[in-house]
């Protein structure tokens, strides 16, 4: 049985707000974005907290100076699931903006239970 829990929007992890991309821009490859989930996921497996708090938005390198203080809390906010997922996979997304994005990820943990997670993230000078 697939157990299907919402983790919710995961700001800044993810999310920032920038300004839109100018017209004569193309649109952005979702490859983009999802190397920065994928990335992000996997340094919270690994308990990189520099590594995660790195491929989050600015934001949240004001509000979170120090990396373990980062990645403690998004963990006691209930991500943890992130951290002890064994594997993801990306489902559809949506662009909302030119330069901002929602995108569905499914992750399945160690003892098999499936989460789905929804992902906004913002183009930001440096990248997603």
């Amino acid at each position: 049985m697939r157990k299907l829990s919402w983790l919710g929007v995961l700001l800044g992890v993810f999310i920032v707000l920038g300004g839109f991309a100018r017209a004569d821009e193309p649109a952005p490859s979702a490859i983009e974005w999802q190397a920065v989930i994928a990335g992000q996921i996997q340094a919270f497996r690994l308990h990189d907290a520099p590594g995660a708090l790195r491929l989050a938005g600015k934001s949240f390198h004001v509000a979170y100076p120090d990396p373990e203080a980062f990645y403690s809390a998004i963990i006691g906010m209930g991500y943890a699931p992130i951290a002890q997922s064994r594997s993801q996979s990306f489902g559809p997304y949506r662009l909302v903006a030119p330069d901002m994005v929602l995108q569905q990820v499914e992750l399945v943990g160690n003892d098999s239970t499936v989460y789905e997670a929804l992902y906004q993230l913002a183009r930001e000078p440096d990248g997603w």
